[in-house]
């Protein structure tokens, strides 16, 4: 039976992720591949903590916290190495984050085990002072590289680029958000200093070269692509950048069937990958060696009894 809406929100101020996951996960099979790498994904899930309704002219029954963690969970329960990773703006969309300002979301995205996510412009919605209030929740790691948080609340508390080693597969993830002047209201992230992407990027992209990462992961909130090529992209980004692997999108809410495969400036391949909005959509990314396989699994929940 679907967990009632006001069963979720009493639990979620002690969420487990044992809560979260539907019993039905433990048929699965307890055997986990240690020699593949897989990176779930996902972007612009905007306080979407419910499933859409059976009625909904485009996503009937999908969607929604629960079913999220099931499908997580049957990666983790055969794979000994798993990244789950969040392009940015997990806030707003939905009266969730109207009544609790973050911390739901926090609460959830602690409870499924995230590892790193970057911020979207949504994210400063509530300001810094109230994303900082929300991130005390959190219990993963936010990462973005063009921003400098110096002169605010946020210093400290953001890190340019994490690190996380799984078995063979050292990865490093670093963040990148978009122009926020024009979208987001100046006092919510005054203090801020926001630099140019690309060469941010570049900056880091070399770092974790040195540190022997032998997969670099950017979560960007700089969007797709735009007919006006002078603003920050993930295709441009992917041209103009040498080093970055994976490049895993957001903002503008594209569905990509399949990776797009941009030739960096070495003539390398980039692949990038984005699954939409609302959560809807899980991005899985399955690596062996230098072979990756790119998949968007259907989140679907069971239709209410």
């Amino acid at each position: 039976m679907k967990l009632s809406r006001r069963k979720l929100l009493k639990r979620t101020g002690l969420l487990s992720l044992a809560i979260l996951i539907p019993k039905w996960l433990g048929a699965f099979s307890s055997q986990k591949r240690i020699d593949k790498l897989v990176i779930l994904h996902t972007n612009d899930t905007h306080s979407h903590i419910d499933p859409h309704p059976a009625n909904h002219n485009k996503y009937p029954n999908q969607g929604g916290i629960l079913a999220r963690a099931g499908l997580i969970e049957q990666y983790r329960r055969e794979n000994e190495h798993v990244l789950l990773l969040d392009s940015g703006d997990f806030f707003q969309g939905t009266p969730y984050f109207n009544r609790y300002h973050g911390v739901l979301e926090m609460k959830l995205m602690s409870a499924l085990q995230y590892d790193v996510a970057t911020l979207g412009n949504h994210d400063f919605d509530i300001g810094i002072d109230g994303f900082l209030n929300a991130k005390k929740h959190a219990s993963f790691k936010f990462v973005n590289a063009n921003y400098d948080f110096t002169n605010t609340a946020l210093n400290g508390q953001i890190d340019p680029y994490h690190i996380i080693e799984k078995g063979p597969f050292r990865v490093g993830i670093f963040g990148l958000g978009v122009e926020l002047n024009g979208l987001v209201p100046a006092a919510n992230y005054a203090g801020m200093q926001i630099n140019d992407p690309y060469k941010s990027a570049q900056e880091i992209v070399l770092e974790l070269q040195n540190q022997k990462c032998n997969y670099i992961v950017c979560l960007s909130h700089l969007g797709y692509e735009y007919k006006d090529e002078q603003i920050h992209s993930d295709i441009r980004l992917a041209q103009e950048v040498s080093g970055i692997d994976i490049i895993l999108g957001g903002h503008t809410h594209t569905f990509l069937d399949a990776p797009t495969e941009v030739q960096n400036p070495l003539g390398k391949s980039v692949w990038i990958h984005q699954v939409g909005w609302a959560g809807v959509r899980l991005g899985v990314i399955e690596i062996e060696g230098r072979k990756l396989n790119f998949f968007q699994r259907k989140i679907v929940s069971k239709a209410s009894s």
